[in-house]
């Protein structure tokens, strides 16, 4: 284990760090970082123990999808471990390992070790152990913003902010962002390849690679995490399919039912397994926003980089409410909230954030005449380097994480 260990350090760089890294407390006994596929999980992992654990045998990263490990039971393999002389085990792909909560807990409630594990956005911890919920910390990776695709690809390093600082001081911050690059060149092409740290391997392939990911989801992860039958996996890729190139799409659930041969039940059950995978994004209304099961007012394809893997039908007009609703959804899931208001459908602009800023999307000669009556209301323009007043360009909420 030490050996594989070592081969995966020696091709680990410290240079560029996912923004989680910094965020999570490693001291904790028990974290859990959740994430879709590609977004650098396992090498966060990696680093960890190559910054922290040089030449040590006191920290060891292991994965559960290997023959090895599915034929070992996990807690009698990490007491092992504290025996000799272990401090921290890293895991990879727990939810590929039967019962691994209760594994984890064990390990948690027996052993004087510390756990990091890691696994799909799909894992809801709470349903699979209650117990240990309450003991783990669990911390979100999600897709590169654009800030964070600027400064792993080289072209310049910027700090993040706060959404309200940004509506404050939005012309300060642009007009600074803008004297040392180009933003708007950058920001096309983020929205085509900007979303996964994989755009840093190859550029020709990326779009493939995205489609290789959402099949491993759709076809390993959610049968296996979900008990989905293989037989509705097809009519799960024929409902992102349709989903894809029809965004923005408002969705008729007794049409999409019909369409795809999926029940009504069922089609509000895997639209809620695509969002967890991190594959769609759904907004609702304010008002619909504390039902359990409720129809999405919109439904977007989670990254635009998704969109345009699937299909080159893209609707600009989407893509742009698209990257909004990822990056605003995105830069709020590091904060604990008891009732999530961080982004609805709004009856007068495009969405309602925080319960009190309306939004509208679009392009650079967008107005505020839908919003004009509106308080704290803004426009997100596409197409423009410094906005005024409560105009502010798209590309700088990408700033926010």
């Amino acid at each position: 284990m030490f050996e594989d260990q070592e081969k995966l350090l020696t091709k680990v760089s410290l240079d560029k760090k996912r923004y989680l890294y910094n965020e999570i407390n490693w001291d904790l006994k028990s974290i859990g970082i959740l994430g879709q596929r590609g977004l650098g999980k396992t090498t966060m992992m990696l680093q960890y123990i190559k910054e922290n654990f040089k030449n040590s045998k006191n920290a060891l990263y292991i994965s559960l999808d290997t023959p090895y490990m599915q034929s070992v039971l996990l807690i009698e393999f990490a007491r092992e471990f504290e025996q000799n002389g272990g401090e921290v085990l890293f895991i990879d792909e727990v939810h590929k390992y039967n019962d691994w909560a209760n594994h984890i807990k064990n390990i948690y409630d027996s052993l004087d070790i510390k756990v990091v594990f890691s696994g799909s956005s799909i894992l809801q911890i709470s349903k699979q152990n209650a117990d240990l919920s309450r003991r783990t910390i669990i911390y979100h990776l999600e897709n590169l913003s654009f800030r964070e695709y600027l400064e792993l690809t080289d072209i310049e390093k910027f700090e993040s902010y706060k959404l309200d600082d940004i509506l404050i001081k939005h012309e300060t911050i642009a007009s600074d962002i803008s004297k040392k690059i180009k933003p708007l060149m950058h920001f096309k092409e983020y929205l085509i390849y900007g979303a996964y740290p994989f755009i840093l391997d190859d550029k020709d392939t990326y779009h493939q690679r995205i489609i290789q990911m959402i099949n491993t989801i759709l076809e390993t992860d959610l049968p296996y995490i979900n008990k989905i039958e293989m037989t509705q996996i097809t009519k799960l890729k024929k409902l992102l399919y349709m989903l894809a190139v029809n965004v923005p799409f408002i969705p008729n659930i007794t049409d999409l039912s019909n369409a795809t041969n999926i029940s009504r039940p069922k089609v509000y059950e895997y639209l809620e397994h695509l969002e967890s995978a991190k594959i769609i994004n759904s907004i609702v209304s304010q008002a619909k926003g504390y039902k359990i099961m409720t129809k999405p007012e919109k439904l977007f394809m989670q990254n635009t980089n998704i969109s345009y893997a699937l299909t080159s039908n893209i609707n600009m007009g989407s893509a742009r409410e698209s990257f909004f609703v990822n990056q605003i959804k995105n830069g709020s899931n590091s904060q604990l909230k008891l009732y999530d208001d961080t982004i609805f459908s709004s009856k007068n602009g495009d969405f309602l954030v925080e319960s009190k800023y309306t939004f509208e999307v679009g392009g650079k000669n967008k107005d505020f005449n839908q919003i004009k009556d509106i308080p704290n209301s803004y426009i997100a323009s596409d197409d423009i380097e410094i906005g005024y007043g409560n105009k502010i360009p798209l590309w700088l909420f990408g700033f926010l994480y």
